[in-house]
């Protein structure tokens, strides 16, 4: 016994014990002391240390997968050396199993000072509650095709050809580039709102007239505050002069504008000093996408539905690098099934206290690794594809929108299949379902600039109004702070090619999915929020032919935000 103790003070995977488990090292011999002497004497070795770290594992928390892979976490990646296995003394069915568990990569022992659980988030009520709801929700059942995933298809829409796949050279914008792009936009969008609307001709913003004149440009303010309805600004384009001109809002009695917003409008200038208007134009989506004849007689199974599963970071709390969240979000998919998981960032969450004080003892690149490669390995026998998409808080990746689809150069040739690695923002095609995606809080950013005088809409529905109609996922200019735009590669890669009949726009503001013009808007909120658990959203989708009467019917069949 005398023996077997001195190998317990100084055995390091006890040490590691002693961390994850929060004992001090003369409580832990106590520990093995009571467990080898109610088992009859056991010798301590590593069969007998699992049986014992199991035992403490299920008096410590309510939760002992996540306790056992955190203790063992560290024993496994603390040596490189492989295990050396032979035919009399193989490697046993537990070990095996311990090895492939996703918590394992997980560890924050090994790359984090503070390897203490949350206590607030461990202590989270309300686990797998259904928080809001769209759609037929009575009767559903939430799970995949049974891990059919060789038969779903997944692609970006615009082809790889057209898509942001590579990192690219920035901060090597010229004011003038900027200026072409936003002309172009304004361009554009005008012409589309012309045909649309049968208006004849735009007239100059800033030239008198004495009658009712229509104009075109772009909302922009006064100041560098914030705007309101005395400081609004029109900026024409350079076909209608390309000066601005205070805009008089009184007459208008529904308006919801912000700066960046290309818009219309009818009205009276009888001093070229101020525009007053009188009628707003609002914008037109795009179409929907139409799935090919020719694909559409090609589908095996029309009817099916996919399950389709949406969770945006940060995935640890705030008040430590535990991915205890991550883990319990890898169990749901294990249970559900689903057919396509999307992740957006951030991973490795730029904002998160031990991040920014780098108290961490590991590279960011390494802890996103360790993050990704628990998620490949967890979902591996689930028959799940996997899509991930970076986030500008994301401490590792490129600070810049768009931004460049992470790189996994590690992946073996069977995950590649089943991961997808796609820029912020993209629209994407799952078995002909369009999904718009961006991780950038858009809602939380236009919220903060939109000024309006309207009856019957709430604040979420405009602004994602606009996202649609304006056709683009970033439709605010001047970007905030700390959105690091390119307008070149925005031109090309920050516009919507359609209308997407999914839109996924994860915020810091509430959760919600609702109908907008006919676009299903999903905010599935953030899996943790602070130091307790947040929500991921769960969508059933069924590709579907026009009814009978022509109107387009969606395909997503019912959605939910559950609680983590």
């Amino acid at each position: 016994m005398t023996s077997d103790l001195g190998m317990l003070c100084t055995s390091f995977p006890v040490l590691e014990q002693c961390l994850c488990n929060r004992l001090q090292g003369n409580e832990i011999v106590l520990e093995w002391v009571a467990f080898s002497t109610t088992k009859g004497g056991l010798k301590l070795s590593l069969n007998t240390l699992e049986q014992f770290e199991h035992e403490v594992g299920e008096r410590k928390t309510h939760d002992p997968f996540i306790t056992l892979t955190l203790a063992w976490c560290s024993l496994l990646h603390g040596s490189q050396k492989r295990a050396l296995t032979t035919p009399e003394h193989p490697q046993s069915k537990r070990s095996a199993a311990l090895i492939a568990s996703p918590g394992l990569l997980l560890c924050s022992a090994s790359f984090s000072p503070s390897a203490t659980p949350s206590q607030k988030y461990s202590q989270r009520g309300g686990r797998g509650e259904v928080v809001s709801t769209f759609g037929a929700i009575q009767g559903t059942r939430w799970a995949g095709r049974k891990g059919q995933t060789n038969g779903v298809q997944l692609e970006l829409l615009e082809g790889s050809e057209d898509s942001l796949i590579n990192n690219y050279k920035y901060m090597f914008q010229r004011l003038r580039d900027v200026r072409n792009v936003l002309t172009e936009k304004i361009e554009e969008l005008g012409e589309e709102l012309r045909t649309n609307f049968n208006i004849e001709e735009f007239s100059p913003v800033s030239l008198p007239a004495q009658d009712s004149v229509t104009v075109l440009g772009q909302v922009c303010c006064d100041s560098n505050g914030k705007l309101n309805s005395q400081s609004v600004l029109l900026e024409a384009g350079p076909d209608q002069g390309g000066r601005q001109v205070p805009v008089d809002l009184s007459e208008l009695r529904d308006y919801s504008l912000f700066p960046g917003q290309v818009v219309v409008m009818e009205g009276m200038n009888t001093s070229g000093r101020k525009f007053v208007a009188s009628k707003l134009f609002e914008g037109v989506p795009l179409p929907f996408y139409s799935t090919p004849i020719k694909q559409e007689m090609d589908m095996d199974i029309p009817d099916e539905q996919l399950m389709v599963m949406v969770a945006c970071g940060p995935y640890t709390p705030s008040d430590g690098l535990t991915f205890d969240p991550l883990v319990d979000l890898i169990n749901v998919i294990a249970r559900d099934r689903p057919d396509v998981c999307i992740l957006l960032g951030p991973f490795v969450d730029s904002k998160h206290e031990q991040i920014e004080k780098s108290l961490v003892t590991e590279t960011f690149d390494a802890i996103f690794s360790r993050c990704v490669g628990s998620i490949v390995e967890g979902t591996k026998g689930v028959g799940c594809r996997l899509v991930f998409v970076p986030s500008q808080r994301d401490v590792h990746h490129h600070f810049i929108y768009p931004q460049p689809p992470f790189i996994l150069p590690d992946l073996s040739k069977d995950d590649t299949k089943r991961v997808t690695l796609v820029p912020d923002p993209c629209t994407l095609l799952i078995d002909g379902v369009t999904f718009g995606l961006t991780s950038t809080d858009i809602l939380f950013h236009m919220g903060a600039e939109e000024i309006s005088c309207a009856s019957g809409s709430d604040r979420f529905s405009r602004i994602l109004k606009h996202m649609l109609t304006q056709r683009n996922y970033y439709p605010l200019y001047p970007p905030v702070e700390e959105v690091n735009m390119d307008y070149e590669k925005f031109q090309g890669y920050g516009q919507m090619p359609l209308s997407p009949d999914v839109l996924i726009v994860p915020s810091e503001l509430r959760f919600f999915i609702k109908d907008v013009i006919g676009c299903v808007c999903v905010n599935p909120g953030r899996l943790t929020k602070g130091q307790v658990g947040g929500t991921y959203g769960r969508l059933l989708i069924q590709r579907s032919s026009p009814s009978i009467d022509g109107k387009r019917v969606s395909p997503c069949v019912a959605g939910q935000v559950v609680k983590i």
